[in-house]
Formats: structure tokens, sequence, C-alpha cells
């Protein structure tokens, strides 16, 4: 099967680089249905950055206002998904570095039952090149 690569919506907040932001910010998020496709977080000046990718963007707008959340976005991001297999996120950036395509940042999992999946940024002036590169949908 081949990769699925996804355009998501993403959202950042800077918080302070203390234990238990990132439980508080979840639990909220958890309280009001809110459904998460990815979640990361980590240091950033002296602060730490959680970036969110919602199933809802809407929905998670309307959390984070009522929370007096002070976020950015949404920004754009790729949701890659597939069979796990030796090599999956080398072919997948090398596909991008051949079109010179700059990835700003990479997660990946092992997401169990032999399947794998990733999170990537691109510079907002390469996403709809990289979209093209990746067939993104």
């Amino acid at each position: 099967m081949a990769d699925s690569v996804k355009r998501v919506a993403y959202f950042k907040m800077m918080v302070p680089n203390r234990a238990g932001q990132g439980a508080r910010a979840l639990a909220v998020l958890h309280e009001a249905g809110v459904n998460l496709i990815a979640f990361s977080g980590f240091p950033q000046r002296g602060g730490a950055q959680m970036d969110f990718v919602p199933a809802n963007p809407s929905a998670f707008r309307k959390v984070a206002k009522k929370a007096k959340w002070k976020i950015a976005g949404p920004k754009r991001a790729f949701l890659v998904s597939g069979d796990d297999r030796v090599g999956a996120g080398a072919r997948l950036l090398s596909k991008l570095a051949a079109k010179r395509i700059n990835v700003v940042a990479i997660d990946a999992v092992h997401a169990g039952k032999g399947r794998y999946g990733s999170i990537l940024w691109v510079p907002p002036s390469q996403y709809g090149k990289a979209a093209r590169v990746l067939r993104a949908r």
C-alpha cells in the first residue's frame, strides 16, 4: 500500500517550559471533546512550543478562545501514514530533497500493526510545491 499524504492545519502555542503544561492543555481539549490527529511539544526560545493538529480546526479554535490561549494559526503541515518498512522516511525526504524543498521539521513514529505515521513541516513558500511532489490530498 502506498503512503497517504494529507494536508493538515496546525496551531502552535508558546508556554513556559515547566512540568504539566502539556497535560493541562490536553486536559482542556479532552474535556471539550476535541480530537487531535497529532500533537508535538518541544523546548523553544526559553519556553516550550506545543503544536496541535486537530481533526476539527474550528472546534479547536473555539476551545482555545474560551481557554484564552494565545495560539498562532492555522498553519500548514502534512500528515503521512503508510505501511512501516525500512527506509520509509528516507524515501519521503529524498523526494523533497530532489526538488530542493527544505523540511523544517519531521516527527515520525511506528504506529503498530505494521504501520507508521509522521507529520512534517516545510516553509510556507514551499508548501504548494511539496504538496505536488508528495501528491498530498
